[in-house]
């Protein structure tokens, strides 16, 4: 009885952990498919880290106030091998995201398409996250 209440537990702990794994990899955990989002701003800075790239945008509000927002991308390694570069993400170059909005309502957003100043659109998202299908993730053509 005790060895199998102790495998019970430890299975228990293994869901456990997983689930909170899962949830982060997850668009829905973050991100609301039923809120799209396109916004105009400047680059104020580019993160290459893993596991997801983060672009910071100022855009100016409805209201006139600026905003940053923290725009959500795919790993560097994929963004890399989608055509972006580091040098083109500088700082004040104007870009257009399309995406969708964070859940909890805060200036977060999952990018999808990035439109650059040339007229060169880029996929920014993470395929096989549960994102939508929009028509912007390459894969999904």
């Amino acid at each position: 009885m005790r060895l199998l209440m102790s495998l019970i537990g430890v299975l228990g702990m293994f869901v456990f952990a997983l689930s909170g794994t899962q949830a982060h990899h997850a668009f829905s955990g973050e991100f609301d498919s039923t809120k799209p989002i396109n916004l105009r701003g400047k680059v104020v800075r580019m993160e290459w880290i893993n596991p997801h790239a983060w672009l910071h945008l100022a855009v100016i509000s409805e209201s006139g106030a600026e905003e940053v927002w923290m725009i959500e991308a795919g790993p560097p390694g994929a963004l890399v091998r989608r055509g972006w570069r580091k040098d083109s993400v500088l700082p004040g170059i104007e870009l257009v995201v399309q995406g969708y909005h964070a859940i909890d309502g805060t200036n977060k957003a999952n990018g999808r398409e990035v439109t650059f100043p040339d007229g060169r659109r880029l996929f920014a998202g993470s395929s096989g996250t549960g994102a939508p299908e929009d028509g912007t993730d390459p894969t999904e053509q």
